[in-house]
């Protein structure tokens, strides 16, 4: 027994000197998990942005005077290996935190783990609404706008502009497509049951979708919502398209709308499709002399440490926009980059301006109030990139 005592008593040590050093370093330990292979690999292009991101920052002198160790680790969209990843980055890496990791399903998995041991996991990328409970799990902030807020803005969308429209929707089945469907329904209110005529769902380990997409087109819809990821985009845009489906309205979420996605489906078969977005795209001739996407892709950035980068795959720009949120959050530490300043500091954010973000929105977080971006404005594909139209919309 007094041998079990001195274990438990070594372990307890231990692990809070690992604390104690992941505070206390003199360098700024972010760990990250990513799908660099796997069905959603595609978004392994935020990762590499961020490295590159911080080795700039490192370049020019840190922050606060400290230099940043960005560790981010493959976890191929699937749990087990995300709590594995993650776990070694915690008590093996020692990272004062965890950022901007991709996934519903995968940060549901170490979210317990990481508000047991305190440890934040900022900025998670993923629009769950489980990411903004601060009382329940203070540790934890997401880094998007919720799933549910932005399917509130395509059925406003659509009961403004077509408000006899007949609805289908596929969705995957899971907590990603559940919330969007969710916030849809809602804002449709008691309209939704006469206007979604037909839905279906995908789990993430079908190899295609092609049945659930014939069986949509079947039902005479002529407006199509679909809650889809990864290699399901591609899938949904060329499968509609060989069907000789031609939804009137085509929404897909934000996070299916990167060009990496859409190429393996044809281009000319994604025109008219409808998402939405808080960010400037940096391909769009607008934004040709706004100096936050100058600055990005031409002069400091994108030219120099990632020259071969495809930018118009919008992956990168969404990995350089987040490491701006975090890099903001950290400067305002200053001197003190503990876990708790960190959060502190992550919940005090007043109307902060970032680089790409679009004319209009800004973030704004409390104590009570996890969700950074609550603003969106919906745009448009028109064959080589996505053109905003409308105004900016809020789930209100």
């Amino acid at each position: 027994m007094k041998l079990a005592a001195a274990l438990i008593g070594m372990s307890l040590l231990t692990l809070g000197a690992g604390s104690a050093r992941a505070e206390g370093s003199a360098e700024i330990r972010i760990g990250q998990t990513l799908p660099y292979s796997g069905p959603a690999s595609g978004f392994g292009a935020i990762g590499r942005t961020q490295e590159a991101f911080f080795d700039k920052i490192n370049a020019d002198g840190g922050i606060n005077g400290r230099k940043v160790k960005f560790i981010t680790l493959d976890d191929a969209y699937s749990p087990p290996k995300t709590v594995e990843q993650t776990r070694k980055l915690v008590e093996q890496d020692e990272v004062l935190m965890m950022f901007g990791s991709l996934g519903t399903a995968t940060n549901s998995a170490v979210q317990r783990y990481l508000n047991a041991k305190k440890v934040p996991q900022l900025f998670v990328l993923s629009g769950a609404t489980k990411w903004a409970e601060p009382q329940k799990n203070p540790w934890t902030m997401p880094g998007m706008a919720a799933y549910e807020s932005e399917g509130v803005v395509y059925a406003k969308y659509i009961l403004q502009t077509k408000p006899d429209a007949r609805i289908a929707i596929l969705a995957q089945n899971d907590d990603f497509g559940r919330d969007y469907v969710a916030g849809f329904k809602r804002a449709l209110g008691a309209k939704a049951a006469g206007m979604i005529i037909a839905e279906q769902t995908y789990e993430t380990s079908a190899p295609t979708i092609s049945s659930q997409l014939s069986t949509l087109k079947a039902s005479g819809a002529n407006v199509l919502f679909g809650v889809v990821l990864g290699k399901f985009t591609s899938q949904m845009v060329k499968g509609v398209a060989e069907i000789g489906w031609k939804p009137e309205l085509f929404f897909v979420p934000t996070s299916a709308s990167s060009i990496s996605f859409l190429e393996p489906a044809g281009l000319d078969n994604a025109v008219g499709l409808i998402s939405s977005s808080n960010q400037k795209d940096t391909m769009d001739p607008q934004w040709a002399d706004d100096p936050g996407v100058k600055e990005y892709l031409y002069f400091a950035f994108m030219k120099q440490y990632l020259p071969n980068a495809d930018l118009s795959n919008s992956n990168y720009a969404a990995g350089y926009h987040y490491a701006t949120l975090l890099m903001t959050v950290l400067r305002a530490c200053k001197e003190d980059v503990s876990r708790d300043n960190i959060m502190r500091q992550a919940a005090s954010l007043k109307e902060v301006k970032l680089p790409l973000l679009l004319p209009g929105i800004s973030v704004t977080t409390g104590a009570d109030d996890y969700l950074p971006f609550q603003q969106l404005q919906l745009r448009r594909f028109n064959g080589k990139s996505w053109v905003g139209f409308g105004d900016v919309l809020d789930d209100r």
